[in-house]
């Protein structure tokens, strides 16, 4: 009897590896790229690389990760490779725009060669607040001012949050931006801003500007005039920035600034192709969380001051559905004010 329980043990022992060995070998001796839709040294990259170096030991296989800048279009480009061009395997992820995902909503005239509702979503690394800043030679110190006087923003392509920000704030909470749209990213408008070709810029992530420019923050060479999120950021409390709704009147602009503030609950998306299979679909989506709890990966953000705040695929998932079946009253109102 006890040689034919060893005997079963055995068996046992020989076969519970044989169940999950599809997904040990899944990604073994593969490439993952991870396709970045924005310039490199800005914020989207840093998270990109960042997560780069830590996650493969969270994947089954260790493959390779390369990361490549696909700029233009405020993302869209990248996103339009993820959802026509890449394989549906798991070998290729997106990191975009939030604005990507909203776009289609908000504007309706631009031909889209996506769907975002129809992405796999792996996670967002990050959900912070956004905020405008004008540089400490600009006459315009606070959001007050901007009401009052006009000040010359830098902005990148229609859909991304530098010139749709603006825009919004402009409709919705009277101020009088003046917008430079064309710069390739918010790199670029920084260095715009330090030369006094601009005053300042909105749409930034916080978290961008502490890891782009910590600096500035530090020595009070920016103005922070105002923060646009759902509920207001600690740090900027502190130092008393306004929140958008103190300047948000009308009931129907609340309902329209949310639907574009509520794309920063995603802030820093990472997407698969439509149809991606459902095996690496859990097997990236279990190592992207686990990579973003990973102690040397925190201690990586901490030095290159980007914060950590990540979101599930299933959570992203569902609130990408929601703004999908939102009305369309509120949606028309929202097209409308992030235009010129």
């Amino acid at each position: 009897m006890r040689s034919i329980k060893s005997c079963a043990l055995s068996l046992i022992l020989l076969a519970a590896p044989a169940l999950p060995a599809a997904a040990q070998d899944y990604f073994a001796g593969k490439t993952i790229e991870f396709l970045v839709g924005s310039d490199p040294a800005g914020g989207y990259d840093t998270y990109a690389r960042v997560l780069s170096r830590h996650i493969p030991k969270y994947i089954p296989g260790t493959p390779v990760i390369a990361v490549k800048n696909q700029p233009g279009a405020g993302s869209a480009r990248t996103a339009g490779i993820i959802a026509r061009i890449s394989p549906k395997d798991g070998t290729s992820v997106g990191i975009v725009f939030p604005g990507v995902v909203i776009g289609p909503l908000l504007d309706t005239k631009q031909k889209w060669q996506f769907d975002p509702s129809q992405f796999v979503y792996l996670g967002s690394a990050d959900s912070g607040t956004r905020v405008c800043i004008t540089f400490a030679s600009s006459k315009i110190k606070t959001f007050e001012d901007a009401r009052a006087n006009k000040t010359i923003l830098g902005a990148s392509a229609q859909g991304g949050s530098t010139r749709d920000y603006a825009y919004m704030l402009n409709h919705a909470a009277g101020a009088k931006f003046e917008v430079v749209s064309g710069y390739k990213g918010s790199a670029d408008i920084l260095l715009a801003m330090e030369r006094g070709e601009i005053d300042g810029l909105c749409g930034l992530d916080y978290s961008s500007l502490k890891s782009q420019r910590g600096q500035w923050l530090a020595e009070k060479k920016i103005n922070v005039i105002i923060q646009t999120a759902i509920d207001a950021e600690p740090d900027l409390d502190r130092m008393g920035v306004p929140i958008v709704w103190k300047y948000v009147a009308s009931e129907d602009d609340k309902r329209a600034v949310e639907l574009i503030v509520s794309q920063q609950i995603f802030g820093r998306p990472f997407i698969l192709p439509p149809g991606t299979n459902a095996e690496a679909t859990k097997i990236l989506r279990d190592a992207f969380m686990k990579a973003l709890a990973d102690k040397d990966l925190l201690a990586e953000a901490t030095k290159a001051r980007i914060d950590i705040a990540p979101s599930d695929g299933e959570k992203v998932q569902a609130l990408v559905a929601k703004l999908y079946k939102l009305p369309q009253a509120t949606l028309d109102r929202a097209q409308r004010i992030i235009q010129p």
